[in-house]
């Protein structure tokens, strides 16, 4: 017997489009500005950014298939795919992170100096992104998990400034810290 449990889902192709595709752009940003400047919190960024973005795919394909109707074999139909998705985008990041902890770690005992002025302005348009990127969420946080997650994981990353680590601890220690 299928049962029809109805679980409205909001239609947010568009939101998922343009946060993927500004956090990709701001990947390729910070890997660039990362070789001029060699600095390893913009390095840890770009990785948590790109983590940020692939966490977006995972979400997006969970919330299109948590639309997909209830089947004989499926009642529930694929509305428990969005758990999957956050647990392999969580997977994802830890991996991301054990390899980022690794290089800020032994950056703790090779200092590399690094341009402040870069790193304030890169973390500025970060700051940037990640708000904008929240914002496209912000309707549907109260109805939908994954959108809430969402929403929730950028509005995090919005309030967190790299500008403050020019100096080589406190840029290897965000280097850890941003993994």
């Amino acid at each position: 017997m299928v049962h029809d449990h109805v679980h409205h889902v909001g239609d947010y192709n568009r939101a998922f489009d343009l946060g993927v595709t500004l956090n990709l752009g701001f990947v390729v940003v910070e890997f660039f500005f990362e070789l001029l400047s060699d600095s390893l919190a913009l390095l840890a960024d770009a990785g948590h950014n790109l983590s940020d973005a692939a966490g977006l795919i995972l979400a997006w394909g969970a919330s299109y298939l948590a639309k997909a109707p209830a089947t004989a074999n499926r009642t529930y139909g694929w509305r428990k795919v969005p758990v999957m998705a956050s647990l392999l985008s969580s997977l994802l990041l830890l991996v991301a992170t054990g390899a980022l902890g690794w290089e800020a770690f032994q950056r703790l005992f090779a200092p590399q100096s690094v341009t402040s002025l870069t790193i304030i302005v890169v973390a500025g348009v970060g700051v940037l992104v990640n708000t904008v990127t929240a914002l496209l969420f912000v309707s549907g946080q109260h109805h939908d998990l994954n959108l809430w997650a969402a929403f929730l994981h950028m509005a995090t990353d919005a309030g967190i400034l790299t500008s403050g680590c020019a100096w080589w601890p406190a840029n290897a220690l965000a280097g850890i810290a941003l993994g």
